[in-house]
């Protein structure tokens, strides 16, 4: 008899999600009143800025 010496890893699921479904998520989220956003480039959208201080005691 033969041991495995790992389990197998499952693959992952295959991408659903088509060009034709998200433009259709789109258009019913702007039908419903949903606005769209075009943020500049390089712009973060992070609104707090949280600084770490390293010391050497």
């Amino acid at each position: 008899m033969r041991v495995k010496a790992s389990a197998a890893k499952a693959k992952p699921a295959p991408a659903t999600e088509t060009s034709d479904s998200l433009d259709a998520q789109v258009e019913a989220f702007l039908k419903s009143g949903g606005q769209i956003q075009q943020i500049a480039k390089g712009v973060s959208g992070q609104t707090y800025s949280r600084q770490i201080t390293i010391s050497k005691k």
